[in-house]
């Protein structure tokens, strides 16, 4: 096999795992910015 069929990584791999980073805290904030809106009556009413 010729070395150019080698597979090749992207320059751009650490960026692609940050946004995944940013992508997986955003939906956390999201998540618990959900449930903070949801739990706010009730009897104690906070």
């Amino acid at each position: 096999m010729p070395e150019t069929t080698t597979a090749r990584r992207p320059r751009r791999r650490t960026t692609e795992r940050a946004q995944r980073e940013a992508d997986r805290m955003n939906a956390a904030a999201a998540l618990q910015r959900a449930l903070d809106r949801r739990d706010n009556g009730g009897v104690t009413g906070h």
